[in-house]
């Protein structure tokens, strides 16, 4: 597995980020939330990333916090469970409107994982 971030490990499905959001289950650690569904289909756990439009007007400064949040993930993927032997698709929110720290996000991020 290593410390990539692969394009496998990279959630892209439109259907399945749909179904994440229509039934998946969510955790909060401020300044980030993550909404996730059990897959049986997928081969490893997939990741995706959201900073709204709303909060940050500058599509730099939403990249930016995108790339943070994908990095703080990368470092920490070794952490996430199966659920009942299945992988997880996720998809982590960015719910502040200041822009963050990365040791903030950092820490949110391992929290979020541990408690999946």
């Amino acid at each position: 597995m290593g410390l990539r971030f692969p394009k496998e490990e990279k959630l892209k499905s439109r259907k399945l980020i749909e179904q994440i959001f229509a039934e998946g289950e969510s955790r909060k650690k401020f300044p980030v939330k993550v909404v996730f569904i059990p897959q049986e289909t997928l081969k490893t756990h997939q990741a995706a990333f959201s900073v709204p439009k709303r909060n940050f007007k500058l599509a730099a400064t939403r990249n930016r916090i995108k790339r943070q949040m994908r990095e703080a993930y990368r470092l920490q993927k070794k952490e996430v469970p199966q659920k009942n032997g299945k992988n997880l698709a996720m998809v982590f929110i960015y719910i502040s409107k200041e822009k963050p720290q990365y040791a903030q996000l950092d820490s949110s991020i391992k929290a979020l994982l541990k408690k999946l």
